[in-house]
């Protein structure tokens, strides 16, 4: 099996496009960036080997050959490219020729001068403090209710404390919750996928979540996932407390997720615990973390 070193000591200016490409990649697993990012990058780079001559060397790609290309994806290709697609192809070029050019394999950078798109999506709608803390007193309700139901407290609290998506929610096991750590309680969120352990992380739980949680489990007595229902009567849980808080907006996992990270970040959590604690890459975060700048303003 071939090594970095094997493939970038044959890498030279003279060098066709697509083993620079895959020197590259093999140079991108060895940094330990996640297969979602390698595989991004990749097809991007694949997108202009497929635009540019096959035996055009490296070295002699120019920065008018690249907004060609860049204007043939907006375009002359036939399949719709959306602003931020176009955005993270700029980035992958960009990062794929500065890396040529400082471990000396061509003299000039052609993407140095290739203009940036940078966009961001909408931002995402977040609770305001009055409107979370009229939500965990109505789910309080549901809880002290003469037929009390555990699931709105110990669910929308967990959401609001943790930042998990709904399929981690969905996925976590009896198991996965350890209240007896000496560092204090927490939930480790896993994944079955191996592709997905770089998701994997723990992230501390209250004693209040932890007390609800208890009651939770003498009421319903799950066996192996802690919320053993399916993904739509969770969400139904949900909109049962937004619709009796009355609020016009719609109560989410993805609402809960982005509340608990703008909580998290006014409170000056480090950023990079932040992005741990949601389990996504440096790459994810540029776009999330001016996200939350904005939201939190």
């Amino acid at each position: 099996m071939k090594t970095q070193s094997d493939f970038e000591s044959h890498i030279q200016s003279s060098t066709p496009l697509n083993p620079a490409i895959q020197a590259w990649e093999i140079f991108l697993q060895d940094q330990d960036k996640s297969p979602f990012t390698v595989k991004a990058f990749i097809n991007d780079l694949q997108l202009l080997a497929g635009f540019i001559p096959p035996d055009k060397a490296v070295g002699s790609i120019t920065t008018n050959d690249l907004n060609l290309f860049l204007k043939w994806l907006e375009n002359g290709r036939g399949i719709p490219c959306s602003p931020k697609s176009l955005s993270r192809r700029i980035t992958s070029i960009k990062a794929f020729f500065r890396w040529l050019h400082n471990n000396g394999r061509i003299s000039i950078n052609p993407a140095e001068k290739v203009v940036q798109k940078s966009v961001i999506s909408p931002l995402p709608e977040v609770l305001t403090s009055t409107e979370t803390n009229l939500l965990l007193e109505i789910a309080n309700r549901f809880r002290n209710a003469a037929k009390p139901d555990t699931r709105y407290f110990t669910l929308l609290k967990l959401l609001l404390e943790t930042g998990i998506k709904k399929g981690e929610c969905l996925m976590l096991g009896l198991n996965h919750i350890d209240l007896s750590s000496p560092n204090g309680p927490f939930i480790f969120v896993r994944y079955n996928n191996p592709n997905y352990r770089y998701k994997e992380r723990k992230i501390p739980v209250s004693t209040e979540w932890v007390e609800a949680y208890q009651e939770y489990l003498s009421q319903y007595n799950p066996k192996d996932q802690v919320f053993p229902w399916s993904p739509r009567r969770l969400e139904y849980i949900l909109e049962d407390m937004s619709n009796e808080a009355g609020l016009e907006k719609h109560l989410s996992f993805d609402m809960c997720r982005w509340t608990c990270a703008v909580n998290d970040y006014t409170s000056e959590m480090e950023k990079d615990a932040i992005r741990q604690k949601l389990g996504i890459s440096k790459i994810q975060w540029r776009e999330i973390g001016q996200k939350l700048e904005r939201l939190s303003q």
